[in-house]
């Protein structure tokens, strides 16, 4: 008989439980790793919500932090006992989507009535990370060693919060001299504040109501902060812009609203970079997209991942470029991951990220 372990299973909407599971058998191209550290993602709200479907039983959780206990027979250049991240985005390294160059997109292409789902696996299309084990396929692409003297809560953020909120910048292409508005300081949106600052963007407006996440997000590089409860957004960013608007607008929330602001306040030529998770159609307003006449970009991400990222990503941190710690609020045991949820569906208690551990 199999051995078993605890994990975080999807029983159906608005039901995600702690139960026993086998304890996953690896191919020759896999690593089992024993999972140290995880978190939940709000991705894993929308889940949980029913607002994404995915397969009843499936395991949930795409942020691993762990260390190697099995690799698979053809598995070369890593070993037993390493210390190990892998990205939230897991692609094979082969597919057209990678050798095009899109290697966030390597997936079946559809599911769920929803296309270009891409390399998302973890918790979406195979079990994932919220478990004492989980199962990394392609760990020769997808593996990356945790340098010395990093813990794991540094590096928590770099499978998906960290990658996917510099994306935003990056996708955006902001470059040096650049004003940039980010809508929404959850932990993605604080990402892609500090990702403009890395890119050199020189005026950083940021955009929330709750304070605590408006005093990190000076810490992560905002010039300004709006609070969109006592100010409107747009005029007070144009104000701030001398009307000229910003040159890129990162929407880190997925609601309509936060959507119209970010095509707002750009500037003739401006780009929006959005990567909210939308659970509803979106509409374009006519006036702020200007007819489809104002040159504008709109540009979706989806997280990159693969080991060339998240050593770069855990090179950032190790550099003290970005210290990503102060986004983990509370933490909790495996045990109690269904109090987790709890507490971070409901955004309680000021909660911005929760380390989880077995």
């Amino acid at each position: 008989m199999a051995k078993k372990m605890k994990a975080a299973i999807f029983v159906e909407p608005n039901r995600i439980v702690l139960d026993e599971k086998p304890i996953p058998e690896i191919g020759p191209l896999d690593a089992l790793i024993r999972i140290t550290t995880t978190t939940i993602c709000g991705t894993d709200i929308h889940i949980l919500k029913g607002e994404y479907p995915v397969a009843r039983g499936l395991t949930i959780g795409h942020e691993p932090v762990g260390i190697i206990e099995k690799l698979g027979a053809s598995v070369q250049g890593f070993k037993e006992g390493q210390r190990v991240i892998a990205g939230a985005i897991t692609p094979s390294g082969h597919s057209a989507a990678c050798l095009c160059g899109c290697s966030s997109q390597d997936g079946p292409g559809t599911k769920h009535g929803f296309k270009g789902m891409g390399g998302w696996r973890f918790g979406n299309t195979i079990d994932g990370a919220q478990a004492e084990y989980l199962l990394v396929p392609d760990a020769m692409v997808n593996l990356a060693p945790v340098p010395e003297g990093l813990t794991d809560e540094q590096v928590l953020m770099c499978p998906d919060i960290m990658s996917t909120g510099f994306s935003g910048a990056e996708s955006g292409n902001v470059r040096i001299g650049d004003s940039v508005a980010v809508f929404a300081q959850g932990p993605i949106g604080l990402c892609a504040t500090a990702g403009a600052r890395l890119l050199g963007a020189t005026t950083i407006i940021a955009v929330d109501k709750v304070a605590p996440r408006m005093t990190i997000s000076r810490k992560m590089g905002a010039d300004h902060v709006v609070d969109f409860s006592t100010v409107d957004p747009v005029e007070e960013i144009m104000r701030l812009t001398d009307g000229r608007g910003v040159d890129v607008a990162i929407e880190a929330l997925g609601r309509q609203q936060t959507f119209e602001w970010a095509l707002r306040v750009l500037r003739p030529g401006g780009a929006l970079s959005s990567l909210g998770v939308y659970s509803a159609d979106l509409k374009i307003p006519l006036d702020a997209f200007l007819a489809g006449l104002g040159d504008h970009t709109i540009r979706t991400t989806l997280c990159p991942g693969g080991k060339e990222r998240m050593r770069r990503l855990m090179d950032v941190v190790a550099s003290n470029r970005i210290d990503a710690r102060a986004l983990v609020t509370h933490r909790f045991k495996l045990d109690d991951i269904e109090k987790a949820y709890d507490l971070f569906a409901n955004q309680r208690d000021g909660v911005l990220k929760v380390a989880i551990t077995p």
